[in-house]
C-alpha cells in the first residue's frame, strides 16, 4: 500500500512544472540512464539533503546533480532503487566531482558504497583559496559568482518526508545548478592566481579514504574537560570510545547514549562502584544499576588500567606557554593577518591559532602550517620572522612583513 501511494506521490510530483532538462529519480533504470549521460561531462555538480538528528548515521534522503545541461534529482527512498549506478558515476576518474563543503557529502557515501569520489573540486575551499574569506557560506559564493538569490526556506525541513514539495526541490535544484556558475569562477580565479596547485593539495586530503577513518579511541579528543592527572584522561578514552561503539551499533546520537557533559563528569570522578556511578550528577537517575552502568564501569576501569605512557599530557585548561612564547605567538598571528590580506587568502586555511603557537614554541613543531603551499606561503616566513629576519613594518602606507634589513626609508614609505 505504501508503495502505490508514494509512486501516486511521486508521479504528481514528477509532473509539475519543472523544466524538461531535470528528471525525478525513483527508479534504478532511469538513474542508469541519468548516469550514463552524466559520464560524459568534464564535471558535474553534487550535493545532497540528509538528515541525521536521531541517527549515528546520516540518513540520505535526497542527490542532487548537474551537468552542463541536463540536471536530475534522486531519491534514494523510493522502493527499490540500487543506488549502484550514482556511486559508480562518483568513483568514474574522468568526471570530476564539484561540490560546496564536500565532507558530509563524501562521508555518506563511504558510508553507503565504501567510496571516495574523486577527483573532486570543492568550492568552500576554493573560494577560501581566492580570498573569499573563512568558510565562507554557499549562500554568499552564489551572490557573488552567480548573481543569484537563494531561498533559503527550506533549508531546515524534513527531507525524509514524503512526498517532496514543489518549494523543497526547486530549492534543492537550485543548489547544483548555481554550482555551475560558482565552479567555473572559481576555476578562472584559480587559473589567474597560479594557485590551482595549493587547491590540489586540499584535494588530496579530502579524497584520501583516510581522512575518514574514525576510530572510538579518538572520539575523546572532541570532549572539552579539564584533566587533572593521565589518570582521568584514561578514562576518559576509554569511556569515549565505549560511548562511540555504542552509538554507532545502534545507529543513535551519542547524545542519547550518554551526553558529554555526563562523560566528563565521569572522567573527572572515575567512579568505581554502583554507589560512586549514583552519585554523579550529570548521569540519568538509575543508571547506576543499568546494563548501561556496568558498561561504564568497565570503561572506567579499563582507563584506571591503561599505561600512562601511552597516554598524552592532559589539558587542564591552564596555558603552560612561556611569555616570550605567548609574544611571539601573537606577533606570528599578527604577521599571518598581514600576509593573508596581501595575497588575498583566508587565514583560517593557512594555519590555526594551535599551528601558531606550536612553532612559537619550537621551530621543529610538526604542524600543517610547515607543509607544502602553506610552509611557501608562511611557514618559512614565520621562522624568518622567530629568528629576527624580518619584522612587521610600513611599505608603501601598508603594513607588510618584510626583510629586517631592508632600508629604513623603504620600511617608514
Amino acid at each position: 500500500m505504501r508503495d502505490k501511494k508514494y509512486s501516486e506521490a511521486i508521479d504528481l510530483t514528477a509532473r509539475s512544472r519543472f523544466p524538461a532538462s531535470m528528471e525525478l529519480i525513483t527508479t534504478t533504470e532511469s538513474l542508469a540512464t541519468l548516469c550514463r549521460s552524466l559520464a560524459a561531462e568534464s564535471f558535474i555538480t553534487v550535493d545532497t539533503e540528509f538528515m541525521r538528528e536521531s541517527t549515528y548515521w546520516p540518513d540520505l534522503c535526497l542527490i542532487q546533480v548537474a551537468g552542463e545541461t541536463l540536471t536530475g534529482l534522486i531519491d534514494p527512498m523510493a522502493p527499490g532503487i540500487d543506488l549502484q549506478p550514482f556511486f559508480d558515476l562518483m568513483n568514474d576518474a574522468n568526471v570530476l566531482k564539484v561540490f560546496h563543503a564536500a565532507r558530509q557529502d563524501i562521508e555518506i557515501m563511504v558510508h553507503r558504497a565504501g567510496i571516495v569520489p574523486h577527483p573532486v573540486f570543492d568550492t568552500q575551499i576554493a573560494a577560501m583559496v581566492c580570498g573569499f574569506g573563512d568558510q565562507v557560506g554557499y549562500e554568499a559564493i552564489v551572490r557573488r559568482l552567480a548573481k543569484e538569490q537563494i531561498d533559503k526556506s527550506s533549508r531546515f525541513t524534513d527531507w525524509s518526508r514524503r512526498p517532496l514539495t514543489d518549494k523543497q526541490l526547486i530549492y534543492a535544484l537550485a543548489d547544483v545548478t548555481h554550482l555551475r556558475v560558482v565552479y567555473e569562477g572559481l576555476k578562472k580565479e584559480l587559473d589567474k592566481t597560479g594557485r590551482e596547485h595549493w587547491l590540489r593539495e586540499e584535494m588530496d586530503i579530502l579524497t584520501n579514504p583516510a581522512t575518514y577513518r574514525t576510530e572510538p579511541e579518538d572520539a575523546w579528543k572532541r570532549i572539552k574537560v579539564r584533566l587533572r592527572s593521565k589518570k582521568q584522561l584514561g578514562v576518559l578514552v576509554q569511556v569515549a570510545a565505549w560511548r562511540e561503539r555504542e552509538a554507532r551499533d545502534k545507529n543513535v546520537p551519542r547524545s542519547r547514549v550518554l551526553k558529554d557533559d555526563a562523560l566528563a563528569e565521569v572522567a573527572v570522578q572515575s567512579p568505581q562502584t554502583r554507589e560512586a556511578l549514583n552519585q554523579l550528577r550529570a548521569l540519568p537517575k538509575g543508571i547506576a544499576t543499568s546494563r548501561i552502568g556496568d558498561a561504564i564501569l568497565k570503561a572506567v576501569k579499563d582507563g584506571l588500567d591503561m599505561d600512562p605512557k601511552s597516554l598524552p599530557q592532559p589539558d587542564d585548561g591552564r596555558d603552560d606557554m612561556s611569555e616570550a612564547t605567548q609574544a611571539a605567538a601573537e606577533v606570528l598571528k599578527l604577521a599571518l593577518k598581514v600576509v593573508c590580506e596581501k595575497e588575498g587568502i583566508a587565514p583560517k586555511l593557512v594555519a590555526s591559532s594551535s599551528d601558531i603557537e606550536a612553532i612559537a614554541e619550537s621551530d621543529t613543531a610538526d604542524v600543517h602550517m610547515m607543509h607544502g603551499w602553506r610552509r611557501e606561503l608562511f611557514g618559512n616566513l614565520a621562522l624568518a620572522i622567530k629568528r629576527g629576519e624580518a619584522v612587521i613594518g610600513f611599505q608603501r602606507g601598508r603594513v607588510r612583513v618584510i626583510p629586517s634589513n631592508a632600508p629604513a626609508q623603504a620600511a617608514a614609505e
